[in-house]
């Protein structure tokens, strides 16, 4: 049993470090084995050996990796998927035909270009709330008709908040289920779940796993009801699931998950801080910093750290930014965020003609490095501008 900060009568950080199991109760090797079969015998009667029977229905390893996930969010079901698209559009398909998706605004822009796609293919409804402005969730709603709340905190790249508690409270009045989101926070700093969520989305590609060496998805969920049935369901039928070796790596990964988020965020909070001093830089975007203007639903609703991730706009827009950018000697120029290296992404470049994002942010994901290197180096390519 987990109540955030314990889990199983022990420590979080104690569970973490031996997540999937202390050790091989087979062999003693003190991390779980990695069996990558995609397939499982029967016996002469043509009974399973094992409760295994085929990769796409059940991985014994992934098994051990969805309660590592149930246990840090307070779940009732966890699941894993190839990657947090395979998981976040698994739950979209699980909807029935019809169901109106009221979306966040501010939203990671692969989940909003989906959610387009299905309503252009008349799968959904699809409306846009205002996270800093709940009465425009309230408007979006349509009593009697099934609806899904769709939320990220902090929303990626620009870092706005959404209030849980408050969006649960207004989407359950209405029959709507809430999902979160929270690849950005991860369970450590934010528990969607105990604030009224019902569902909990990761891309685990990002801070669980933590080495940039693995693509993979998750989701959890308070109840094991129809839509969580229907998800599993969906799953099976797409076949989007985790390979083995790649589940083995998310487990490796989220051993470590408390102690480089801890590090990452706290650096973060340095870097953030110290760049608003910068005289070429004309905003700074982290939810730590009391400028922020969601700074105290910050305080309240983020626990531990306010995240290893934040952006900076440089002044003289786009193309500033990207001699900035290509000015770092430290920091590497790569798409993705939550390894244990520092990578910087001018998003615009990325999201190409339909972004919506100032010109001259840049989103820097803090690793492990020594944070006076990572300040040396931004300062640096800032100084030459």
């Amino acid at each position: 049993m987990s109540n955030g900060d314990r889990i199983d009568g022990m420590s979080r950080e104690s569970w973490l470090a031996r997540a999937g199991g202390a050790h091989d109760a087979q062999t003693g090797a003190v991390l779980p084995p990695l069996q990558p079969a995609t397939t499982y015998g029967r016996d002469r009667d043509y009974r399973p050996i094992s409760d295994a029977i085929y990769i796409r229905d059940d991985l014994p390893l992934s098994k051990d990796a969805e309660r590592v996930i149930a246990a840090l969010e307070g779940a009732a079901d966890a699941m894993l998927f190839a990657s947090g698209m395979a998981a976040a559009n698994a739950l979209l398909m699980a909807l029935s035909p019809g169901t109106l998706v009221i979306a966040q605004s501010r939203l990671y822009f692969g989940v909003r270009a989906r959610l387009q796609q299905l309503e252009a293919q008349g799968r959904i409804g699809l409306q846009w709330f205002d996270c800093e402005d709940l009465a425009t969730l309230k408007a979006a709603l349509r009593p009697g008709r099934a609806t899904l709340v769709w939320g990220e905190t902090p929303a990626n790249p620009t870092w706005e908040l959404l209030d849980i508690a408050a969006a649960a409270g207004i989407a359950h009045s209405s029959g709507a289920q809430l999902v979160i989101d929270s690849t950005v926070a991860t369970p450590l700093l934010t528990r969607p779940l105990e604030l009224g969520a019902d569902i909990v989305l990761h891309s685990a590609t990002k801070f669980l796993n933590g080495h940039s060496d693995v693509l993979a998805g998750a989701l959890a969920f308070r109840e094991r009801d129809a839509l969580c049935d229907a998800v599993h369901v969906e799953r099976v039928a797409a076949g989007a699931v985790l390979g083995a070796f790649e589940t083995w790596l998310l487990v490796r990964g989220m051993r470590t998950l408390d102690v480089r988020l801890q590090r990452c965020c706290a650096s973060a909070q340095i870097i953030a801080a110290a760049l608003e001093h910068e005289p070429k830089v004309r905003r700074v975007r982290y939810p730590g910093l009391p400028s922020h203007p969601q700074h105290a639903l910050a305080r309240q609703q983020m626990q531990g750290g306010y995240g290893a991730l934040l952006s900076f706009e440089v002044t003289d827009g786009d193309a500033a930014a990207l001699r900035v950018a290509g000015g770092l000697e430290l920091i590497i120029r790569a798409t993705s965020l939550g390894g244990v290296e520092s990578l910087i992404e001018h998003r615009a470049t990325v999201e190409g003609a339909q972004s919506r994002l100032p010109p001259g942010l840049l989103r820097l994901s803090v690793g492990l490095e020594n944070v006076d290197d990572l300040l040396s180096d931004l300062r640096g390519a800032l100084s030459r501008l």
